[in-house]
């Protein structure tokens, strides 16, 4: 519960009124359902980037073919756009050109964003090569990362092979701004086989954020804190499609579960979530800390909009869609998860 709906609360009983209470006739899975249903509802008119993080998701889940349409969509546009980028790195002058334009580019709607970019303009080719990287393990989970979808793609590999991405990674105030990015990073180079800075890039990470700095720690530093955290649980499961060794996570995992009333207190319902998914991804679904966190989407769902609004109230089904496939894992988790889908672009299937 956030401060506002402590003081809600307390003007309520001193005014003698009490809050409305949560049905509790619903289950995880029906409010799951009620989601997903809503989405699958407006799904065509949602943007082609938010179709793909649905479908994506929702695939992992339940490796139901209904999605695969969607998912060979994105393989496509993802293959045309990456045989555009090995093309341009045979210009020496193109990556840096990239990275201006996506530096020009960056939003500046909140403090969050313009301290974001501000940054990256400091940090020369990495604007580029951070979303090169993105793009090649997106083809590598999908099974194009070849000759016959990519060809020349050693290209990219070795343009990213030749920046120096140890520096920005370990580099305390990209991880003050960039958390949850930096721990997505490290696993995409160490997936496509660039780098493996796993190791330093965790330590790093932990003598930055000590459970003891917990308490001087801002609203805003403890989120990056939190969703970097989620983040290095979440790639490491390249993204739902496998689960984590719990022993590999255990400093995230206690710390998750020592620290659950302020996550819940101070964190938004996209990162408590995530916090819950990487218990779940873990195999730790009997932790209590999962049942207290789907209670707390269960509180937070509205159940005429059928979604989880967002931290203002706003029920735009774009912008939330990222917090609502979201709540359907969280709340629906499957026995196993499905990779991939492996994708042939050029081929109907």
């Amino acid at each position: 519960m956030r401060l506002t709906a402590w003081l809600l609360v307390a003007l309520l009983t001193l005014s003698g009124c009490s809050l409305p209470e949560r049905d509790t006739t619903l289950t995880y899975e029906d409010v799951a359902q009620s989601i997903q249903a809503r989405y699958e509802q407006a799904l065509p008119d949602l943007p082609s980037s938010k179709q793909r993080h649905y479908a994506q998701r929702l695939y992992r889940l339940t490796g139901d073919d209904r999605y695969l349409p969607l998912n060979r969509d994105y393989g496509r546009r993802l293959v045309g756009a990456l045989r555009e980028e090995i093309d341009g790195l045979a210009d020496p002058g193109y990556a840096a050109r990239r990275a201006r334009e996506a530096v020009a580019a960056y939003p500046v709607s909140s403090q969050k964003q313009r301290r974001r970019k501000r940054m990256l303009a400091e940090w020369g080719e990495i604007a580029y090569a951070k979303g090169l990287a993105f793009k090649l393990t997106q083809a590598s989970y999908y099974g194009l990362l070849n000759d016959a979808e990519l060809p020349g793609h050693r290209r990219a590999l070795d343009y990213l092979a030749s920046v120096d991405f140890r520096a920005f990674l370990l580099d305390p105030e990209v991880m003050a701004v960039y958390a949850a990015q930096v721990a997505n990073l490290v696993y995409y180079l160490e997936d496509l086989g660039v780098t493996d800075l796993r190791e330093e890039v965790v330590s790093a990470f932990r003598r930055q954020y000590p459970p003891a700095r917990d308490a001087r720690l801002s609203t805003a530093e403890y989120r990056n804190k939190i969703y970097g955290m989620t983040h290095f649980v979440i790639a490491a499961s390249d993204y739902y499609q496998q689960p984590v060794a719990a022993e590999d996570f255990r400093w995230v995992l206690d710390e998750f579960a020592a620290g659950l009333d302020r996550i819940l207190l101070d964190t938004k319902e996209d990162i408590y979530t995530e916090v819950g998914i990487s218990f779940l991804l873990a195999g730790q679904e009997d932790e209590p800390a999962v049942r207290r966190l789907r209670d707390a989407l269960l509180d937070a769902y509205d159940p005429v909009a059928r979604m989880v609004p967002s931290e203002q109230g706003g029920t735009d089904l774009a912008s939330g869609e990222h917090r609502n496939v979201l709540a359907i894992m969280l709340l629906d988790w499957p026995d196993r998860l499905y990779s991939g889908p492996v994708l042939a672009v050029n081929q109907d299937q």
